[in-house]
């Protein structure tokens, strides 16, 4: 099986599978949000998916996020981190995207296949579907680092 096979858990519409290729995955639509979020890694020595908000390369596009994550990363060097940009149903956004040099994107949408095959040959990642995620827009400034530590440490064996 190929790295978007089925097997692997990338290739369906239908929400068959909600991995991300490095991390669980954490919602965030602003700096201070990305670094909550490795910090929160860095003190439980995780990797973690930095994901976008829905249909985010439509609003912000891949240069904003890409430089929220980097300025997050460059503020914590030691986690490994993961960008997944969501792309929503647009191919436009999907190509500007994996062009940018995502590695993760979000995206179902017209031209699927081809749009998988362009990502394969960059060694990106579709998904079809979101992955599971905290969400942090949800919550007040003052517990994202904790909610963040307790949604990382959910099925590590850390408590």
């Amino acid at each position: 099986m190929g790295f978007l096979q089925p097997d692997v858990g990338h290739r369906r519409c239908d929400g068959e599978t909600r991995l991300t290729p490095a991390g669980k995955a954490i919602t965030v639509i602003s700096l201070a949000e990305a670094e909550a979020a490795l910090a929160a890694a860095e003190a439980i020595n995780v990797p973690v998916t930095l994901l976008s908000a829905s249909n985010a390369a439509s609003s912000v596009g891949a240069g904003w996020f890409d430089a929220v994550v980097s300025l997050a990363h460059a503020a914590y060097p030691k986690v490994r981190v993961e960008a997944a940009l969501d792309c929503g149903d647009a191919p436009g956004h999907a190509m500007s995207a994996l062009r940018h040099g995502f590695k993760i994107i979000c995206y179902c949408g017209r031209n699927q296949s081809e749009i998988e095959d362009i990502a394969s040959r960059s060694k990106a990642a579709v998904l079809r579907e979101r992955p599971d995620t905290l969400d942090l827009c949800e919550m007040e400034p003052d517990e994202w680092e904790t909610a963040c530590e307790s949604w990382l440490k959910v099925g590590l064996g850390k408590s």
